[in-house]
């Protein structure tokens, strides 16, 4: 029975029984609220009825609203009250005297796993759910995803965007945090891009796109949080999933979601082990500006540019393991205990070749260079996390205490070779080690209305060990001008509070404030340079709703947000692949503020959904990269070649600006389309060493799926990505266009799927940039992987393909929950 027929149904449910009400005598108001045993949430549309003690005939009844909550009229009599949902096993109260106003408390319905199997599930839950505070992207319909990476499944949310190198944007900003299941995790780790590439798809049950986080989450993100949920089954007894896949470039992997729950407690597994070539290819024209200077900086004599050309090859393998073990222990009914061990093992290699030549202004060459860098790369993580979670009867009332553990270790070598003979050494040895502590404390205050306050501590230290060594006289010489090692510790203690109601079922708001202080310490062992820095602030949260009509809403939103600098941005160690291109962190990087608008509309036509945002950004001390002659040549063919670095800054003040939409139109059953378009301006602000760094960066990104059901039952998905041209003070990048195509059959009684996905057909995710300074001009490509072929294999035991749509915010529409 689908979501459009219960209503009808209950809604002929009502009528009758207002018929035989208004019969009735003198009437008392019974109240009382509805949930899930499992899940602890509000079961909207779920059935209560008032039967006569007697004869077992209806007197009168209702339905549930969002919240589960009931108030029904009800004559002073005697009854058997019974509670009803679809697929949950029926509650009845015998012999109730209802004289009086009652409340008749929290009635829990549990799970009928018998008659869950035999249900014929017709309306498919929707892609994108929407709260006050953030949106609800379901991850299981989209078949591009299917055998693929967590990197696969944020590239096809609205709002989100994976650039060429894998790094996470929301709407064009790639300060992002990344949660999973609420909180830090070592399933991002140290390098979330590549461990990001590590979880299997199939693991995720939905992602939280929460652009106007409230003061409950870190305010960590200036961009905004994607929360990733992990799947785990409510289901009783054994169930789970199985998925093996494998494509061109070689790639393998198999993983397994399982749930074993019994009685008071549930036992849970997801484990998955890959193995990944990522062949890509980089290209870098350089014309250097020779000019010779007197004492005061003036140009005395204008020599010929030197040409220098280098072509790379990343031959990349990823392989490794992950597994997530845990147990819940259901205590009593509304008190429950969580506990999990998560470690992953990696085992990657990259072989990067560069070919170097120098050439003249004709193009011929002058010399060649051949730069071969090998390296390896053994990543661990081990996890321990406890949650205590304690419901109270008031529903809502909750409870919750979290401990988290991570202790994650790289270990990276490689032996750089020039012309077949062995130059230099390079060595990074790195751990983290980190601590989480929180509680939340929920107590709603009437119907409409709640009050929640908490606490969290990360307790972070990172120890960055870095070694390089030159071959002088066939011994490797350590450079102690570059060797060292960096103990940077980052504890940050935040308490907050906030406030929501809702008002005449019409207005929504949830108001919250956050404070964080952060003590940071920049230990640099070898070099004996130490700095301490301690910053307090208050981060204020404000999100507004309100409900035109059924169809219609708007939403306001306002927060501050902080973006710390991450490891890699203050790591002093220069990469080594190139001998002329450096990377290198900046140890003194200060924090950088953001307060955002975001104002949001809401409309549902019939067969399609429009959801829309205007949104407003201002940053100061933002994070530059900037690339600035070191003042350091390396010889290349008897050629003195200007060594360029690129590092990030504090630049001065950021303005951003944009609009983007969300569209869905499901024309017919077996066919749907989604759109999401995305256009923003940045206006960067600041002056560094007397130059000007002023910019303004407009561009746009729009993303298009189509999904249909040909004949056969094959469904076939076509996903279109275009990301607009960007430029800065010293960049211009042209603009890149995308497709993606899928394939899916259900076979085995529809127990198992096959899905074909072929990533990027025209093998067109290609990032071309012209680079302008005072010193050079450089015209780079640069593709991280070629088109991919997948095949994957999906055996489900015990389970249904697609869950039955159950009132939880299934629809596109806003059911304006503050959920933190």
């Amino acid at each position: 029975m689908n979501l459009i027929k219960r209503v009808v149904f209950s809604l002929l449910f009502l009528v009758i029984c207002f018929n035989i009400q208004a019969q009735s005598g003198k009437d008392v108001k019974i109240t009382g609220v509805v949930i899930d045993q499992e899940t602890k949430q509000p079961l909207e549309y779920a059935t209560v009825a008032f039967r006569n003690s007697k004869d077992n005939s209806v007197v009168t009844g209702g339905i549930t609203d969002m919240d589960g909550k009931f108030n029904i009229p009800v004559p002073v009599g005697v009854y058997n009250v019974s509670f009803e949902y679809i697929s949950f096993k029926k509650q009845t109260i015998q012999n109730k005297n209802l004289s009086k106003n009652t409340n008749l408390g929290t009635v829990i319905l549990a799970l009928d796993t018998e008659s869950l199997a035999e249900v014929e599930i017709i309306a498919e839950k929707t892609t994108v759910d929407i709260r006050l505070d953030k949106k609800i992207y379901n991850v299981g319909q989209d078949l591009t995803v299917s055998g693929g990476t967590v990197s696969d499944v944020l590239d096809n949310v609205p709002s989100v965007s994976v650039d060429i190198e894998g790094n996470v944007a929301l709407r064009g900003n790639d300060n992002v945090t990344i949660l999973i299941n609420g909180k830090p995790s070592g399933l991002v780790g140290l390098n979330s891009t590549e461990a990001l590439n590590q979880l299997p798809a199939d693991a995720i049950e939905r992602v939280e796109v929460i652009t106007s986080p409230s003061a409950r989450y870190d305010a960590e993100g200036t961009g905004g949080i994607l929360n990733i949920i992990l799947r785990r089954s409510k289901l009783q007894g054994f169930n789970g999933s199985i998925t093996a896949n494998g494509g061109y470039p070689n790639m393998a992997g198999v993983s397994g979601n399982i749930n074993y729950r019994t009685g008071d407690f549930n036992f849970f597994n997801t484990t998955g082990y890959s193995y990944r070539e990522s062949p890509g290819k980089s290209s870098t024209e350089t014309d250097y500006f020779n000019y010779e200077f007197d004492d005061d900086g003036n140009i005395i004599n204008d020599l010929p540019d030197t040409y220098l050309n280098e072509y790379r090859d990343f031959d990349r393998i990823s392989k490794g393991i992950n597994t997530n073990l845990g147990v819940e222990w259901y205590i009593t009914d509304n008190t429950s205990v969580t506990g999990a061990v998560f470690y992953k093992n990696n085992d990657n290699s990259s072989n990067t070749t560069n070919n170097i030549f120098e050439v003249d202004n004709l193009g011929n060459i002058l010399n060649e260079t051949l730069r071969f860098d090998p390296e390896t790369e053994d990543d661990k993580t081990m996890q321990y996390s406890l949650n205590f979670n304690k419901q109270f009867d008031t529903p809502g009332h909750v409870l919750t205490f979290d401990f988290q553990y991570e202790d994650t270790s790289e270990d990276e070598n490689s032996l750089i070779t020039e012309n077949g003979l062995d130059t230099e050494t390079v060595r990074t040895l790195e751990g983290q080690e980190e601590l989480l502590l929180q509680a939340d404390y929920v107590l709603p205050l009437g119907e409409d209305s709640q009050f929640e306050f908490g606490y969290r501590g990360n307790f972070n230290t990172l120890d960055t060990d870095y070694t390089l060594a030159f071959k002088e006289n066939n011994e490797f010489v350590i450079d102690t001008d570059v060797s060292n090692n960096l103990i940077y510790k980052e504890h940050i203690n935040a308490v907050y509070t906030q406030y929501g109601s809702k008002i005449k079922d019409k207005f929504s708001y949830l108001l919250g404030l956050r404070m964080e202080s952060t003590s940071v310490t920049i230990d640099q062992v070898t070099s004996n340079d130490y700095e301490k820095k301690d910053y307090l602030g208050f981060f204020p949260t404000v999100n507004l709703g309100y409900e035109i009509s059924e169809d219609q809403s708007v939403m306001l939103g306002f927060n501050r947000r902080i973006r710390r600098p991450r490891s890699r941005y203050i790591n002093p160690f220069p990469s080594r692949s190139s001998s002329t291109n450096l990377f290198q962190g900046n140890p003194d990087l200060d924090p950088s503020y953001s307060s955002a608008l975001d104002l949001g509309y809401l409309n549902e036509l019939g067969k399609v959904t429009l959801n829309s945002s205007v949104y407003y950004q201002h940053s100061t001390d933002v994070f530059t990269f900037i690339s600035e002659a070191t003042g350091e040549t390396v010889v290349i063919g008897g050629t003195e070649i200007p060594v360029i670095k690129r590092s990030p800054i504090n630049l001065a003040t950021n303005d951003r600006y944009g609009f983007e939409f969300t569209t869905t139109y499901k024309p017919t059953k077996k066919w749907s389309m989604n759109g999401n378009f995305n256009f923003y301006n940045s206006i960067t602000r600041g002056d560094y060493n007397g130059i000007n760094f002023d910019a303004d960066n407009l561009s746009w990104f729009v993303r298009f799926n189509n999904k249909v059901t040909l004949p056969a039952e094959v469904e076939w998905q076509t996903r279109l990505m275009y990301r607009g041209p960007e430029e800065d003070a010293q960049n211009k990048t042209d603009g890149m266009f995308y497709c993606s195509l899928a394939f899916s059959k259900e076979i085995f009684n529809k127990n198992a799927s096959l899905t074909l996905n072929v990533n990027d057909v025209f093998n067109s995710m290609k990032r071309s940039t012209l680079s302008t300074t005072d010193t050079y001009i450089s015209d780079s490509e640069y593709q991280r992987r070629q088109r991919s072929f997948n095949l994957a294999f999906t055996y489900r035991f015990n389970q249904q393909k697609k869950r039955q749509e159950r009132g939880e915010g299934g629809g596109d529409g806003d059911d304006m929950d503050f959920e933190g």
